[in-house]
């Protein structure tokens, strides 16, 4: 099997990730092995973050809802089931964005959704 030097190759990789370690503290930004650690590790946080990101940001419209739907007299559970059966297709991001920026249009949902709440379902 021939001989491999490497020579370009092997510090064009290492010169990559050692720009990926770039503010990291101590050695994890200046030596190879440690920044290596430090990258893969960052890389792991970042990949299950970006999931993380999505349950975080729906428990965050949940609570808005909540707070908001409470100021009209109805719980969480009772708001968006309300909504369901009125036929309301709003999703709980721009319900929590009308929560907080336009509380009166708010107001006519919580009104239709506590109109409806108590009505039977439709089909």
């Amino acid at each position: 099997m021939p001989r491999v030097k490497r020579g370009t190759v092997r510090r064009a990789k290492r010169k990559k990730l050692l720009g990926l370690a770039k503010g990291y503290y101590a050695n994890k930004s200046k030596l190879y092995r440690a920044a290596k650690e430090s990258v893969d590790t960052a890389l792991k946080y970042a990949f299950v973050g970006r999931r993380r990101k999505k349950r975080d940001f729906r428990r965050l419209w949940i609570v808005r809802i909540n707070a908001a739907a409470r100021e009209h007299g109805l719980t969480y559970g009772e708001f968006i089931s309300g909504l369901k059966r009125a036929g309301v297709t709003l999703d709980r991001k721009s319900l929590s964005e009308l929560a907080v920026s336009s509380p009166a249009a708010f107001a006519t949902l919580a009104k239709r959704a506590k109109a409806d709440a108590k009505a039977p379902a439709r089909a």
